[in-house]
């Protein structure tokens, strides 16, 4: 009998380490493959940096299909189609098809620029921070809007469930227009969805409230929260502030030179409305070993993963995964399919704790919840110089760990070591 398939969908922060992790659990037992739309691995997290020119994109890049063949994993870069999980089928974009036993769908979302109006890079009038293309188009914006400059706006919209680039984005602006003498020369207003700032899609964590909420008085950044951009039209964002009651507040219609505001997401055009695999917004449904009820063979991690809020919001307001979240995820998955491929039962779970460390520049806010939804037994969040440092050496070590083709998620446990976090054993 041949040995099963098994298909990771996506090569991103996700997908790549997903690749790396099952070949190890599984070994000869079993083909592992990789479907990726484009044949390089990106570190979304250094987008920021990019959008600013503090890298380049080729400095947070690595070209995968050397280091799967290395690893012994087959590799196509031609994209996905469709899942037809009914049939253990994949359609791939160039209309071949490619069938397998089991499936770990890492898809990250579709940017749903389109659900706003005049919102986002391709034909409106904002910039995002969200795929490298996009930093890359943000920072020659960028440099436009430094001859010239004016307002900024930056923020993230209504059921957007990433929020953490955003702060990292706006005081990275802060940070570079100080440095560039033209700081004096910008108002900055923060626009979230969010119903208080580092709410952060968790209800926050530790004190993130107080410790963003002083940060942007600092580096005098005005926020709007409960915020619902409406449209976006050249040079002026309009958006309605919302009340506890769902009832508008108030309506602002905000000038800008330069804005960049992250979009809410859904599930990717090839897995969006296939039945009994992903909710009504196209996210994956799981249960507690990461496998679809409905297609026990296919298994979800990261941003494609539906997850419920944490509670309700004037504003709908998304969960963010964070990159440990996701990386648990890996493992359980990982774990999972080792032992079913000898036979036993899938029993692992991913913990679903969350560390971050949010970039200002030249600081930074990290926060550590464990679980990320609460009631917690961890809620520890912190600021300081070291943030910037740390982030940078995290960016190093995973981009290495990608071009080695490793995957061992050990900064959990040496995270909470440094921060003085005791770790609490499941």
């Amino acid at each position: 009998m041949a040995n099963p398939r098994i298909v990771i969908l996506g090569a991103g922060l996700g997908g790549a380490i997903a690749a790396f992790e099952i070949r190890a659990a599984v070994g000869d037992k079993a083909q592992v493959s990789v479907v990726s739309q484009g044949d390089t691995f990106h570190f979304v997290p250094s987008n920021p940096w990019v959008a600013v020119h503090w890298r380049k994109r080729e400095a947070i890049e690595v070209k995968l299909p050397p280091v799967f063949k290395k690893k012994g994993i087959a590799f196509t870069g031609v994209g996905a189609r469709r899942v037809d999980p009914a049939n253990n089928r994949i359609e791939l974009s160039d209309g071949a098809t490619m069938d397998y036993d089991y499936l770990v769908i890492a898809t990250g979302p579709e940017l749903a620029f389109d659900e706003i109006e005049g919102l986002g890079p391709h034909g409106g009038f904002t910039q995002s921070i969200c795929h490298v293309d996009h930093a890359e188009t943000a920072a020659a914006a960028f440099d436009r809007f430094v001859d010239n400059p004016g307002p900024i706006v930056v923020g993230a919209v209504q059921g957007a469930s990433c929020f953490g680039p955003a702060y990292e984005f706006a005081m990275i602006l802060d940070t570079e227009l100080r440095r560039r003498k033209v700081r004096d020369k910008v108002p900055m207003t923060f626009v979230t969805s969010e119903p208080y700032v580092g709410h952060l899609g968790l209800d926050g964590v530790g004190d993130t409230k107080g410790m963003l909420e002083s940060e942007m008085r600092e580096r005098h950044i005005k926020w709007i929260t409960n915020a619902r951009v409406t449209s976006v039209e050249a040079g002026v964002m309009h958006a309605e502030e919302v009340g506890e009651d769902g009832a508008v507040k108030a309506s602002h219609d905000i000038p800008f030179a330069f804005s960049m505001m992250l979009p809410a997401f859904r599930g990717v055009e090839a897995v969006r409305g296939v039945e009994g695999l992903t909710n009504p917004r196209g996210f994956i449904l799981v249960d507690k070993h990461q496998r679809n009820p409905t297609f026990p063979n296919v298994f979800a991690l990261g941003v494609c993963v539906a997850i419920a809020p944490t509670g309700k919001t004037p504003v709908p307001v998304g969960v963010p995964k964070t990159g440990f979240m996701i990386e648990s995820m890996v493992t359980a998955i990982a774990h999972n399919l080792g032992d079913i491929v000898d036979g036993r039962p899938a029993k692992h779970e991913a913990t679903w704790n969350a560390i971050c460390l949010a970039d200002f520049g030249d600081g930074g806010v990290a926060f550590v919840a464990q679980p990320q939804i609460p009631p917690r037994n961890v809620n520890w969040s912190a600021s300081g110089k070291w943030v910037h440092l740390a982030k940078v050496g995290f960016e190093k070590y995973f981009l290495a760990k990608v071009k080695r083709g490793e995957s061992e998620p050990f900064y959990e446990r040496l995270a909470l070591d440094v921060m003085g976090i005791r770790k609490i054993k499941p």
